[in-house]
């Protein structure tokens, strides 16, 4: 049996994660579950799968998570500090879904135990990629990407030599907005960011889909993972959202992934890690789907694209700092303190502030001050969002 954690149980990754460990219990041991406010979804799942330990990241649900698990010899724990010592728990597996910045020391502890990390928490990377690979090598651990994108990338580069790729093109839905007027954007509405046109997502992923932030965070994802330079990362507009990534290598030849959209896929080939099994997914029928559409990403729509270059040039402490900007910058939009275009103004502006701050720009890429500065540019972000509203 695998011994298997999965950070961040009761979001969709999380559930899709459970989902392919439930058709085959007998092979998983499941040591940790983790989860925020659904206490009710983490306690039940913790139960059916045996876990050793459920925990809670809201420390005052800690009491409702012990009686949710009452009886059941599930332990109950709860907080930042909790989730980081479950993932110091001896395992072969993780699964890293907890949503931004927070899964970066969970995810660090794991790889610290020589675990293999399956990455579904892009943020862990953008924020400090260098020292996440340098801690796996370190500890003889293994990263393996699940965002779909990455996972296509990763798939199209088996048996092949990074020296002869040339690019790297990751494809985008293009979110609510990809038909909008630009013109309309600046009134964009928090319901009307939040309703994806090809998937069934949290509130947030939707709405950094429809700006094209998570877009974003994955180049700077792609850049830091597969150690290519910025200017080897394409980005497509890709409405059906068939094709995930391709990789283009230096004889002309372009190897693309396609598959339907179902995350079950990139969690399957991570779980399932060297080889390949039977998932659950739809079957691709290209002759009724019948036509495949590509766009360039047009940059003033999404001014976030244009942010993330300027991350990757920057490299350093810089992604840390834009992870926790755009975080802020998406709490202030959600509560209708900014406008949806606003969000990257504030971003921006974190970004120049930071640039010219005495004593940072030069600061080590450590645990310590990667927290710090996340702490820092979510307190100036706050401060451009209330100069913003005015």
């Amino acid at each position: 049996m695998r011994k298997v954690s999965i950070f961040g149980a009761t979001g969709s990754i999380g559930q899709n994660t459970i989902d392919l460990i439930d058709r085959n219990p007998s092979a998983y041991d499941v040591v940790a579950l983790t989860g925020g406010a659904n206490i009710k979804k983490l306690a039940e799942d913790a139960r059916r799968l045996n876990a050793d330990v459920a925990v809670t990241a809201h420390e005052d649900r800690l009491e409702d998570l012990r009686a949710a698990l009452s009886g059941s010899g599930v332990e109950a724990v709860a907080g930042q500090t909790a989730l980081t010592e479950a993932a110091a728990r001896p395992v072969d597996w993780v699964m890293s879904a907890i949503v931004g910045a927070a899964g970066l020391p969970p995810g660090l502890e794991a790889l610290k135990q020589g675990a293999t990390l399956a990455l579904a928490n892009k943020e862990t990377l953008v924020c400090a990629g260098a020292l996440v690979l340098e801690t796996a090598r370190k500890h003889n651990a293994r990263l393996l990407p699940v965002d779909s994108e990455h996972s296509a990338v990763f798939q199209a580069l088996v048996g092949e030599d990074m020296d002869a790729v040339e690019r790297i093109i990751i494809t985008a839905s293009g979110g609510a907005f990809r038909d909008w007027p630009l013109s309309d954007l600046a009134s964009a509405t928090v319901e009307q960011a939040s309703n994806h046109p090809n998937w069934n997502m949290g509130q947030r992923i939707t709405i950094d889909s429809a700006s094209m932030f998570n877009k974003a965070l994955e180049l700077i994802e792609t850049k830091e993972f597969f150690g290519v330079s910025p200017d080897q990362i394409e980005v497509l507009v890709h409405p059906e959202s068939i094709v995930h990534s391709l990789v283009g290598f230096n004889d002309g030849a372009v190897m693309a992934h396609m598959g339907a959209p179902d995350m079950r896929h990139a969690i399957g080939y991570a779980l399932h890690w060297p080889e390949r099994r039977d998932l659950p997914v739809e079957r691709l029928n290209l002759a009724k789907l019948g036509q495949l559409r590509f766009q360039e990403p047009d940059e003033a729509r999404y001014p976030a694209l244009r942010l993330a270059r300027n991350v990757m040039q920057r490299g350093g402490l810089f992604g840390a700092v834009f992870n926790a900007a755009k975080e802020r910058a998406l709490d202030h939009f959600i509560a209708r303190r900014v406008g949806f275009l606003e969000m990257a103004d504030i971003v921006e502006t974190v970004l120049n502030r930071f640039e010219v701050a005495d004593g940072l720009l030069d600061a080590a890429l450590d645990l310590d001050n990667v927290l710090q500065t996340d702490h820092l540019a979510r307190k100036w972000a706050d401060e451009a969002a209330i100069q913003s509203a005015g």
